[in-house]
């Protein structure tokens, strides 16, 4: 069973403090899935999009960051439950 620690937002400026543990990116390349480790130890997950005519690059479109799990194990099995391509093995 997988433990949400906690739901909430997390405020934009420590998302910068987020270390990347793991990038996912679907087949077309305009979409991903981030796996990442909080300062805190805490694990989270977000879902990705880039439009390759906006050069403003990766912006969300899961809003799932403020998601906390113990492991990145927990946070990838429920990035596994919430998008659909990752979970049809699509990678």
């Amino acid at each position: 069973m997988i433990a949400l620690i906690s739901k909430g937002k997390w405020q934009s400026e420590m998302a910068h403090k987020n270390k990347v543990m793991q990038s996912i990116n679907a087949p077309d390349g305009t979409t991903c899935v981030d796996l990442f480790r909080r300062p805190d130890g805490s694990y989270g997950f977000d879902h990705f999009r880039r439009d390759p005519e906006d050069p403003r690059g990766w912006y969300s479109i899961g809003h799932h960051a403020g998601d906390v799990y113990a492991s990145q194990a927990e946070a990838h099995a429920e990035a596994l439950q919430r998008v659909p391509w990752l979970a049809d093995g699509n990678t």
